[in-house]
């Protein structure tokens, strides 16, 4: 029996799980994760419900959209496999997660084909590039004339968070209006980043060494945005993260009243 749309007055948005083996060496088991940080910014924030569907494949997408409001990709520990923009792995220390590959690729052109609100964070920033046919910088730090975009270690979770650089946005971009400003203070936290942005994204705020930090999908229906940086952090807190989340917010709770018109229920 199928549960009423009006049970759930909030929009649901729906994450994806990494694919993680934790545990003492030799006796790892896999485990299913997601950030804390991430849910609660999408509740806090975002004004919405979080939702997982953990072990969903790409075949399933179309069903599971049809459910929610809306797409966050969050960031993560791993990084994107460089074989889905046709290169080797540089650094084989480094962590990869094709699992969520095989998902978050596929889901962000299922978004974006049927018009479902996407925010892309750090990791989700670069799965949108790399899906829609971009590439990414394996190390941005040894590149020459970049700065190093990682987070310093043996610092506290706040200093590792706290402001990093300038982000120049596009003048009358939708993040200047977040903003406030044509420039913010952002956190930083990754060590790779776009090479070749995609067909079809339009990059709108920059670091100072001219690395994309921010970007919107062109001609998109709805909300469809994605940051290199990450404005989960205690999004309460900073007025101009908490509004990117506030218009994803919106635009999810818009699509939750139509799918609530369309099975004949009053909205919420």
């Amino acid at each position: 029996m199928s549960i009423p749309l009006q049970a759930f007055p909030q929009a649901l948005v729906w994450l994806p799980a990494d694919h993680r083996l934790l545990g003492k060496e030799g006796q790892q088991t896999p485990f299913l994760v997601l950030g804390d940080k991430y849910a609660r910014a999408v509740k806090q924030c975002a004004g919405a419900q979080p939702v997982l569907f953990p072990l969903a494949d790409a075949g399933q997408i179309p069903a599971l959209l049809g459910l929610v409001d809306g797409v966050m990709l969050t960031g993560s520990a791993s990084n994107v496999h460089p074989s889905h923009f046709d290169e080797k792995v540089l650094d084989a220390a480094l962590p990869l997660d094709p699992q969520r590959d095989a998902l978050t690729l596929a889901l962000v052109r299922a978004c974006q084909a049927c018009g479902v609100p996407l925010l892309g964070i750090c990791r989700g920033f670069q799965e949108i590039n790399v899906a829609l046919g971009g590439s990414l910088e394996q190390s941005v730090h040894d590149r020459e004339g970049r700065l190093d975009h990682r987070d310093p270690e043996g610092v506290s979770l706040d200093e590792a968070y706290g402001p990093a650089h300038e982000v120049r946005f596009v003048p009358g971009s939708a993040f200047a209006g977040w903003a406030g400003a044509e420039t913010a203070q952002v956190n930083s936290l990754h060590g790779q980043g776009i090479a070749r942005l995609a067909s079809g994204l339009r990059a709108l705020g920059h670091s100072p060494d001219g690395l994309i930090e921010a970007f919107e999908i062109e001609g998109a229906a709805t909300f469809a945005y994605a940051v290199q940086w990450h404005p989960e952090w205690n999004c309460q807190d900073n007025p101009f993260y908490r509004a990117i989340l506030a218009a994803f917010g919106q635009a999810c709770q818009r699509r939750h009243a139509s799918r609530t018109r369309q099975q004949g229920a009053p909205a919420a």
